[in-house]
């Protein structure tokens, strides 16, 4: 091989090898947000699933005031 088909194929090389650390890089920042996106909803399920055991719990508790009133 010649010295400048090698120069050429290293520097081919090197251009890859850093496109690849881009896009791991860009995949890392991705995967960082979709945690934090998913960690958000998880508080709202918890939040709106807590909610729904309470708006229960009160209507079974006016149910059961209604029918001893009765």
């Amino acid at each position: 091989m010649e010295n400048d088909q090698i120069l050429n194929r290293l520097a081919s090389l090197k251009k890859e090898f850093e496109t690849g650390h881009a896009r791991i890089r860009e995949l890392e920042q991705e995967q960082a947000y979709l945690r934090e996106t998913m960690l958000r909803i998880s508080g709202a399920i918890q939040v709106l699933q807590e909610l729904m055991d309470q708006a229960n719990a009160e209507s079974a508790e006016n149910e059961n005031t209604i029918a001893a009133a009765s």
